[in-house]
Order: C-alpha cells, then sequence, then structure tokens
C-alpha cells in the first residue's frame, strides 16, 4: 500500500476513504439483535459446514470438508502449509465461492452480507498506510464499520487499552515494530465488538510477552461471548488457549476435538523400580510396550485408566516402585501421528 496523503486523513474524517488492508470488517451493524437476526436464535452453531469443496481446475484445495464450531469457544483450525486452511478462511468469510457443500457462519449461508459484518478478521498478511498514526487507523475504520460517530472515540481507547498500544496511539504506524503492527491489526479486527473474531497466525510476529498478551485477549474474547477461529500451524498456541481443534490435510478434516481427546487415553508411563530379575517384561507387555532407560522402565501406549493395575503387577513381579510418572502424548505428536495415518 502507498503511504497515507492529505486525502486520505480527510478521508477519516469526512467519510471517502478505501479499506488500506483488509482487516476488520467493512460495512454497517445490523440492526436487531444478535438472536432476531439469526434463523436459529440462540441454537445455531458459529460455523457449520458440511462437504465444504473448492476447487481450482484441476485442483482440489477443499476437499469435502466438514466441521462445527460451537458459540463462545476458541476452535483451533490447524495443519501443515498447503492443506487448504487459508482456502476455507476465505470460503467462510465469503471472499471465495465454493465449488460444493454448504455451510452456515453465525447462522447464515456463506457471503450474508449483515452477518459479514459482525465478523472481525485478523488477515497473516496486511499493511497499514505508514503516516496514519494507530488512532487514524481505528477511526478510519470505524468510520468504514458505519459505527456510529459517538463511540469512535470509546472504541478507539478500548481497542488502544486492550492491545496494549495506548500510549503509542498518536505516533505514526511507520514508526511501529512488526510486533506493534500486528498488535494494531488485531485492535482493528476488535472494533464493533465482533461475535465471530478470525485470526490468521495472530502471534508470528510477537515476542513471547506478545505472544502472552493476545493469549489474554483471546480468552477474554471468549468470555464475554465471541467465537474465535484461530488459523495457525503453531501447535503451542493452540494448547495454550483452544478449547476444540481441528486437524485438516490435503483438503479435509481428519480430526476434531477437545485436546485431550485429539491426543487420546493412551500415553507412556515412567516407572522407577528396583527389584525385578530378568524377564520381568513378560508381565507388563500386556500393558504396553515396555523397555528400559537407565533406572526407569517406560512403556508406551498405556490406557492411563490401567495404570494402577500396571503398577500392582509390578509389585506382584517382585519390584519396588519408588516412582510413577504418567506422561501423556503431545499434542505435536498426535498431529504427525494423524497426518502420517493418511
Amino acid at each position: 500500500m502507498s503511504p497515507a496523503n492529505s486525502a486520505d486523513r480527510a478521508a477519516i474524517d469526512h467519510g471517502d476513504a478505501v479499506p488500506p488492508g483488509g482487516v476488520g470488517r467493512s460495512a454497517p451493524q445490523p440492526s436487531g439483535t444478535e438472536d432476531e437476526r439469526s434463523p436459529h436464535p440462540g441454537t445455531s452453531p458459529a460455523i457449520h459446514a458440511v462437504g465444504l469443496t473448492k476447487r481450482f481446475g484441476e485442483t482440489v484445495a477443499v476437499n469435502a470438508l466438514s466441521l462445527t464450531v460451537n458459540r463462545a469457544e476458541v476452535f483451533g483450525f490447524l495443519g501443515p502449509n498447503g492443506a487448504g486452511k487459508t482456502t476455507v478462511v476465505k470460503l467462510l468469510l465469503g471472499l471465495a465461492r465454493p465449488s460444493g457443500g454448504e455451510a452456515l457462519v453465525l447462522g447464515a449461508p456463506l457471503g450474508d452480507r449483515e452477518t459479514r459484518r459482525r465478523i472481525g478478521y485478523l488477515p497473516e498478511l496486511f499493511r497499514f498506510q505508514a503516516l496514519l498514526t494507530a488512532r487514524e487507523v481505528l477511526r478510519l475504520h470505524c468510520k468504514l464499520l458505519a459505527l456510529p460517530r459517538s463511540i469512535w472515540a470509546a472504541q478507539e481507547r478500548s481497542s488502544l487499552q486492550t492491545i496494549g498500544l495506548f500510549e503509542r496511539g498518536d505516533d505514526r504506524v511507520g514508526t511501529f515494530s512488526k510486533g506493534m503492527q500486528q498488535r494494531l491489526g488485531l485492535g482493528v479486527a476488535l472494533l464493533g465488538d465482533p461475535a465471530l473474531v478470525v485470526l490468521d497466525e495472530p502471534t508470528s510476529a510477537l515476542d513471547p510477552v506478545g505472544r502472552h498478551d493476545v493469549r489474554e485477549i483471546i480468552r477474554g474474547l471468549r468470555d464475554r461471548g465471541s467465537t474465535v477461529f484461530l488459523n495457525t500451524h503453531l501447535l503451542e498456541e493452540a494448547e495454550h488457549v483452544c478449547d476444540r481443534v481441528a486437524v485438516v490435510d490435503k483438503g479435509r478434516t481428519i480430526a476434531t476435538g477437545t485436546l485431550d481427546e485429539l491426543r487420546g487415553r493412551h500415553g507412556s508411563v515412567r516407572l522407577r523400580v528396583t527389584g525385578l530379575t530378568d524377564g520381568w517384561w513378560h508381565g507388563l507387555d500386556r500393558f504396553g510396550r515396555p523397555r528400559r532407560d537407565g533406572d526407569w522402565i517406560v512403556l508406551e501406549g498405556v490406557d492411563r485408566s490401567r495404570i494402577p493395575d500396571l503398577v500392582g503387577e509390578t509389585v506382584a513381579l517382585g519390584g519396588r516402585v519408588e516412582a510413577v510418572i504418567p506422561e501423556q502424548q503431545s499434542l505435536e505428536a498426535r498431529f504427525l501421528e494423524l497426518l502420517g495415518e493418511r
């Protein structure tokens, strides 16, 4: 984008501007309550897709994908590069048309204009005019949202405080670091109190403190009743904030559930044991796959509900159990396992 000129600044106050980077929403808020605007008041999921498909010529980018995102939850959308995640986001936002299947977003069909006004969006790549201040960027997007002028100042102040840039509100965007611009993009996406916030790699440019702050913002959105759709390849971020996740590969959902459900009931158990004689594994291999690790016995693939029985069997074999450490399968290990099964 080119730097802002005097006409850009005039547009902020007088309304002849165009969107600077595609962040946020671009139309006025509809009248009426959310339940009144939904075909299924109070009951429809935030997102419900069945058989969603997108083809580009002979290439199938999204392949009969189905998923459901509940209201007021943080939903992680995980997958490797090229899995079709960004295309799915474009379909859900009405930025691309599906080749097949159907979906409802906030209870309305894809691309519904009134619904798009209630969605906040932070794309992975965006840019604001360098000569605008942070306050001017927010004011511009308040105008684009057709929010009442009487609430602009409150929206601007709340957004800057939420993203931790209140003291830098009068500084030009061109002086901001990449992480600060990322925060500002998030602030724009939060204007107008959206019912659904779609975030594409929101912590990719942030330091550890910034990532922690964004996680707190995401949790706060959920607590106030908004739904957050988090598109990320950073599994650590999903583990910190997501209520449920979907793993997508080759344009299709291959697993959906809570983190515990995804990781499953099985993990490993480390036992510090003395007193066992040779051949001890013959009594324990029915619980999992045993191996020695120095002074420890490690059993892989153990059902957590059977750990007491495992300890009892070890004692029955003459072992003295000094420590028991259950270890659940990591999300990364399960993620790679799911992709390997494809």
